[in-house]
């Protein structure tokens, strides 16, 4: 099973609703139940980042540079604009692994 997190400032808010879309996502594209996801704060995560205790991680805020790389700006799936985007780069995520 793959492991995904989501995240922003606090966990909370933000997060909430992205990770409401990519529930909606999965079902839509038949992967329920084959992606485990968290949701936590950035500050709360960076050192699991670092570690690759992620398949996937989607963030809705700034995150450090030492982990820039590792992330998706999930910011598009908020707003819609370049939400293709951020599925595109979910989807080329989960090929990979």
């Amino acid at each position: 099973m793959k492991k995904m997190l989501i995240m922003c400032g606090a966990g909370h808010a933000t997060s909430t609703i992205v990770h409401s879309k990519v529930n909606d996502w999965l079902a839509k594209n038949n992967l329920t139940g084959q992606i485990e996801i968290k949701q936590s704060a950035v500050t709360e995560e960076i050192d699991n980042i670092k570690n690759g205790d992620y398949d996937i991680v989607i963030s809705t805020t700034i995150v450090p540079e030492e982990i820039q790389s590792k992330v998706i700006n999930g910011v598009g799936l908020l707003t819609g604009v370049g939400a293709d985007k951020v599925w595109e780069q979910i989807k080329e995520q989960l090929s990979q692994q």
